[in-house]
C-alpha cells in the first residue's frame, strides 16, 4: 500500500470534486480557488500515483476507467470520514462546518430569506453556500449537501421531506389591466387577454394549472411576455402589462392592498409543497437538520399568511 501524506489527502479531495463536476472551472468556483491551481493538483496527484485519472479536451474533462474506479472508493471513504466528524456535533453546543444548498429562486425567497440572519445568529460556526437555480441538479454529483424543489421535482433516488403545506397557485392582475380589458369569466377568456409566462429552469414554459380534482384543466397560452423569474412577472402585472400566473405566497401583501387582484378565484389550484432532499445514503448535517427546523417554522407562518388572504372575499368583477 502506497503511504499517505497529507498532500496526497488533499489532492485525492481535489480529484474528487473535479471528477463529480466534471469540469475544472466549475470545481473551482466551488472550491474558491483558481482554475490552474486545481490543474496543478491533479496533476501531481497523478504523477505521485503514476496513473492517468482524467481524459482533459478543451471542452470536457472525462474520467479514465483508473480515475472512475479511485472515485467510487473515495467517495465512501469520505463519507465515512465527512460523518464521523458529524457525530463530533454531539459533543459541540451548535453544528459547525460548511452547508452547500441549491434552491430555486421561488424558496429561497419565500423560505430561506426571512430566516437567513435567524439562523446565522444561532449558528454561527455554520458557513452557508446556498446556490440560487431553477434548473434541476444532481445535489451529490455537484456537491451539495441538500436541495430543495417542489415535491413533484424531487428525483427519485433522494429523501425528501415536505416544509409546509401544498401550495396555492393563483392568476393576478392589477386593478388598472381589469378595468382596461375586462375581467376573465372562465379560462377559455383567458386566451383574449394578455399573459405573462413563465420559463421553467429547463427552458420549457410552464402551462397554467386551473382549478382542482375532476374540474382541473391546463392552459396554453402565447404570452406576449415571457420571464424566467417570478418577482419579475409579479412586476410586470403590477404595472398593468397582463395576467401574470404565480404562487400565492408570492403575491400576498399586494393582493390584501389591492395592489392586485385575483383572476378567477374559483379556479386556484393547489400543487406540491416544497421539499428537502438530500442522497439517501448520506447522514443528515446536524447544520441541515436546524436549518430544516427553521424553514418549517416560517413556512407555517406564510401558509397561515396566504390563506387568510385566500378567505377574504374576492373583489366583485
Amino acid at each position: 500500500m502506497l503511504p499517505l501524506s497529507r498532500t496526497d489527502l488533499g489532492d485525492l479531495s481535489v480529484f474528487m470534486e473535479v471528477a463529480r463536476c466534471r469540469s475544472f472551472t466549475r470545481a473551482a468556483s466551488l472550491l474558491d480557488v483558481s482554475t490552474s491551481a486545481l490543474s496543478h493538483a491533479v496533476r501531481n496527484l497523478e504523477t505521485r500515483l503514476g496513473v492517468r485519472l482524467l481524459n482533459r479536451t478543451a471542452r470536457s474533462v472525462t474520467l479514465t476507467e483508473a480515475g472512475e474506479r479511485l472515485l467510487a472508493r473515495l467517495e465512501a471513504g469520505f463519507r465515512e470520514i465527512g460523518e464521523a466528524v458529524e457525530d463530533l456535533n454531539l459533543f459541540r453546543e451548535g453544528p459547525v462546518g460548511r452547508l452547500r444548498l441549491n434552491v430555486p429562486n421561488d424558496a429561497a425567497r419565500l423560505i430561506l430569506a426571512p430566516i437567513l440572519a435567524d439562523y446565522a445568529r444561532q449558528f454561527p460556526g455554520v458557513s452557508l453556500d446556498i446556490m440560487v437555480d431553477n434548473a434541476m441538479v444532481d445535489v451529490f454529483s455537484a456537491g451539495f449537501d441538500a436541495g430543495i424543489r417542489y415535491g413533484n421535482r424531487v428525483p427519485q433516488d433522494m429523501v425528501a421531506a415536505p416544509l409546509g403545506r401544498d401550495l396555492a397557485w393563483v392568476t393576478v392582475a392589477s386593478p388598472s389591466y381589469l378595468a382596461a380589458r375586462g375581467r376573465p369569466r372562465t379560462p377559455e377568456d383567458l386566451h383574449r387577454h394578455a399573459s405573462i409566462g413563465l420559463r421553467l429552469g429547463d427552458g420549457s414554459l410552464y402551462h397554467w394549472e386551473l382549478g382542482d380534482g375532476e374540474s382541473a384543466r391546463t392552459v396554453d397560452l402565447r404570452s406576449s411576455i415571457v420571464v424566467n423569474e417570478t418577482q419579475l412577472a409579479i412586476d410586470a402585472a403590477l404595472r398593468g402589462a397582463g395576467i401574470a400566473y404565480c404562487l400565492a405566497a408570492h403575491v400576498r401583501a399586494e393582493l390584501a392592498s389591492g395592489a392586485l387582484e385575483r383572476v378567477l378565484p374559483e379556479w386556484t389550484s393547489y400543487g406540491p409543497a416544497f421539499h428537502v432532499y438530500y442522497p439517501s445514503r448520506r447522514q443528515v448535517p446536524d447544520a441541515l437538520r436546524r436549518l430544516i427546523e427553521l424553514a418549517r417554522v416560517e413556512m407555517s407562518r406564510l401558509d397561515e399568511a396566504t390563506a387568510a388572504v385566500l378567505a377574504a372575499p374576492a373583489r366583485p368583477g
